[in-house]
């Protein structure tokens, strides 16, 4: 059957066939590729239909606000920022997707890394998750990069797993706000040079998702069985996670989570360069008013070096600007992971990086260039200044010369 064309629907427990089809789902499935599945009506099969309208917000483009911190105990300032589109679920709307039988995975980039050794140890003895997984994505597999677990006690049916990347993010699938809070709090000690509070929070990303149900019906309304369907497979619609409900999902989780933890630390850099750009505003209207710029050359040389080693992080050390080597061999995976990173405009967002730091990098060298100039000018006059001083001299040991010549020269008077 080449087109898989299900109907997913859901009663009450979350298991049965009710009357309330809430669409078609067409999913062509070929040799190694998801395509997106597309919604249909289905008022050509009941003569009076029950309408039944899932509601889809259209995910929110908003300005994000930036924390900024003056000195080391001063309050964070929000600011508003434009930021390149990024769509974001509104939070009060997860109430109607659970009770429509979705969960929520969030994710929180809260340090430039972890160090997952002794995370999992700190686990092990939390006695609280176990640790499933410990793994790399590198193909050579030099560096345990990786981090998965889950819940020992259960709430509710559905799993609680964590999945931790040691470049500093954390996805949590299906846990509330309280045990959010916990975690985090838990993961500090683990951190190197962690991010600021609000930054990890105005960053942050909540998706929902749910599993493909197993009850389905074809566009006749005969139920359809497992001999007669395709193998169902995870894939991504409309801002939503659909996993499979049947086997083992880790690397569909692990696909969202990968794509989910890109966007929040792409996230993370905005912010710093937001902040950046901010720090070094005054220069440019320094320069437009003709006065002298306030900054050394030492102070300089340091805001560069922080513009390289954001760009540093941005176009070698992540991999935002290619598919990471994990899905070589998966293409599948690699469908999704490039379907969730197209719906975060990571590439747009990427560009548009590199160009405020081109422009930045541009300002840093022409600052550096005029405080060079200021400097080489300061050397040449204190270089004239002190020929200036020794030819003062010598004309002084000339005059003292020619004034002591004239008095040995004149005549004795007895």
């Amino acid at each position: 059957m080449n087109f898989a064309r299900l109907i997913f629907t859901r009663s009450a427990g979350g298991t049965g066939l009710t009357q309330k089809v809430t669409g078609i789902f067409y999913r062509q499935i070929t040799f190694g590729n998801v395509q997106r599945a597309s919604q249909k009506s289905l008022t050509q099969f009941e003569s009076k239909p029950k309408q039944f309208e899932l509601k889809l917000p259209t995910p929110l483009t908003h300005s994000r606000k930036a924390a900024q911190q003056a000195a080391a105990g001063a309050s964070v300032a929000q600011v508003l920022k434009k930021r390149t589109v990024r769509k974001k679920w509104d939070d009060h709307l997860f109430e109607d997707l659970s009770a429509e039988g979705f969960f929520n995975v969030s994710a929180f980039t809260t340090a430039e890394e972890y160090d997952l050794e002794a995370l999992m140890k700190g686990l092990n003895e939390q006695n609280l998750y176990t640790v499933k997984k410990y793994f790399s994505t590198d193909n050579l597999g030099l560096e345990q990069n990786v981090l998965y677990a889950s819940a020992k006690y259960p709430v509710g049916k559905e799993a609680r797993d964590i999945i931790i990347f040691r470049e500093g993010s954390v996805v949590l699938w299906n846990f509330n706000d309280i045990e959010t809070n916990n975690l985090l709090s838990f993961l500090r000690p683990y951190e190197k040079d962690p991010y600021l509070s609000p930054l990890v929070r105005g960053e942050s990303e909540v998706m929902p998702y749910m599993y493909i149900p197993s009850t389905a019906v074809d566009v006749e309304g005969d139920l359809v069985s497992a001999s007669d369907t395709e193998v169902a497979r995870a894939f991504f619609h409309n801002g939503k996670f659909f996993l499979a409900p049947e086997g083992d999902n880790f690397l569909q989780k692990y696909t969202f989570s990968n794509a989910m933890a890109t966007s929040i630390k792409l996230g993370m850099w905005e912010a710093m360069l937001d902040r950046y750009i901010d720090s070094i505003e005054y220069l440019t209207d320094d320069l437009k008013r003709g006065r002298r710029i306030r900054m050394s050359r030492a102070e300089v040389l340091r805001k560069t070096g922080e513009l390289f080693a954001l760009r540093h992080e941005i176009n070698l050390a992540s991999d935002l600007l290619d598919t990471p080597d994990f899905y070589w061999d998966r293409e599948e995976l690699e469908a999704l992971y490039l379907q969730v990173c197209s719906y975060f405009s990571i590439s747009r967002r990427t560009k548009v990086m590199n160009e405020k730091i081109n422009h930045c990098v541009e300002l840093a060298e022409l600052i550096s260039h005029n405080l060079n100039d200021a400097h080489h000018i300061r050397l040449e006059w204190m270089i004239i200044i002190l020929i200036m001083v020794e030819v003062g001299f010598e004309i002084m040991h000339y005059m003292d010369r020619f004034y002591n010549k004239e008095t040995d020269g004149a005549p004795v008077l007895h």
